[in-house]
């Protein structure tokens, strides 16, 4: 068998093309000791009575806020942590290994709420909002769905106008992250604003005509934010348009790529997360003169389990890497979140398997896993819509 040769011009060294390199920088693994000191040490101990309580974690994001969390892959000159994706990826995961809810607030803040100000902003929106969000000082919440507009994002409904050097809303959102705690400061909206176009714009909390809706009861995620919310000729200055006029769709699917990356991140952490709580309790349960952990039907799927983690976590890893580098990685983020979706799901079923009848109660934190975890096959795209994106990637 012969290798071919590569055509002239073309040729690298064999090493380069193979050399892959799986550790984790210095840095990147202080982040990670960091996120994971901090959710065991803060977040563990809390997170059964927030979801219990269906109570907002204000203190939690005020300390995540203090550590550097919430703005962690921002430059520093805005207050951010300057970091990677990578790294915020690891926080990400290190959080929803011990509570989603408290995951999907620093998740949604960051990718949602966050990116579209730093990366289609001015610089006059970015220095008043900015320092606040990375912070965690304020919230930033992100407006696309809606009732016709979820899967469908270019059915967009809500409609703006300019009137007087003023943009007039009308419309309605749902399922909002972030939009109505007491730190929100605005939602980034998707609005039509003329035959075929749609704009982002930025509304800030308290704005007139703005009002948000009472939180939805949701089966899982119970301590975090999630509300619909309506515009009824609600007015904001012509400047807080978020970009050039007419990219809203374009602004909206880059956010959204970018997102994958950390829903898929909170999908391994939960994973990771209903693995331990199983392994835990595998290796306590004592039946038939032993710990279950011995029976090789538990055992099959600890290990089933085990490897599918490490194979969707490079997969998201690899994703994060991808958008450092300013490759495009829409490909491998639909990948990762199709992946780590079903996964997540799939672990938390078989945590509160191993567990029996104790894993039907909530005080087993295997049965907030499970509840959890079903919402991961559907925010940030539905499987149905990743698998759309990975079929026309693959010329389908």
């Amino acid at each position: 068998m012969h290798l071919k040769r590569p055509a002239a011009g073309r040729s690298r060294p064999l090493r380069s093309l193979l050399a892959v390199d799986f550790d984790l920088s210095d840095e990147q693994a202080a982040i990670q000791r960091l996120a994971r000191d901090f959710a065991q040490g803060e977040v563990r101990p809390v997170a059964e009575e927030l979801d219990r309580e269906k109570r907002f974690p204000y203190e939690l994001v005020k300390q995540m806020g203090e550590l550097g969390l919430m703005g962690i892959p921002y430059p520093e000159s805005y207050g951010g942590g300057g970091a990677d994706t990578l790294s915020y990826a690891l926080v990400v995961e290190e959080l929803a290994r011990v509570d989603s809810s408290v995951g999907i607030t620093l998740a949604a803040h960051t990718s949602l709420g966050t990116w579209p100000i730093y990366a289609f902003g001015d610089e006059s929106q970015k220095a008043e909002w900015m320092p606040g969000l990375c912070a965690g000082e304020t919230l930033g919440a992100f407006g696309l769905t809606e009732p016709e507009a979820g899967s469908d994002a270019a059915n967009v409904r809500t409609r703006a106008r300019l009137e007087d050097g003023e943009w007039v809303i009308d419309g309605a959102k749902q399922f909002i992250t972030n939009s109505g705690t007491d730190i929100s400061g605005f939602v980034a909206i998707t609005a039509r604003t003329g035959e075929g176009e749609i704009s982002n714009i930025i509304v800030p909390n308290g704005t007139p005509g703005y009002a948000v809706g009472q939180a939805y009861r949701k089966m899982g995620w119970n301590a975090s934010d999630t509300r619909p919310l309506s515009f009824d000729g609600a007015r904001v200055p012509e400047e807080n348009l978020l970009g050039p006029r007419g990219m809203g769709f374009k602004q909206f699917m880059q956010t959204l790529d970018g997102g994958r990356i950390s829903v898929s991140a909170m999908g391994v952490g939960l994973a990771q997360g209903a693995l331990d709580e199983a392994l835990a309790y595998a290796r306590e349960r004592q039946a038939f003169g032993k710990s279950i952990s011995k029976f090789q039907a538990i055992q099959a799927k600890l290990a089933d389990i085990s490897t599918e983690i490490a194979a969707a976590r490079l997969l998201t890893y690899k994703a994060a890497k991808e958008k450092d580098e300013g490759r495009n990685f829409s490909l491998t983020a639909a990948q990762a979140k199709l992946k780590t979706g079903r996964l997540a799901v799939r672990a938390a079923e078989e945590a509160v398997q191993i567990h029996g009848g104790y894993g039907y109660i909530e005080e087993y934190p295997v049965c907030r896993f499970y509840r959890d975890a079903k919402i991961l096959t559907i925010g940030e795209g539905t499987d149905e819509v990743q698998q759309m994106v990975i079929a026309r990637a693959l010329g389908a």
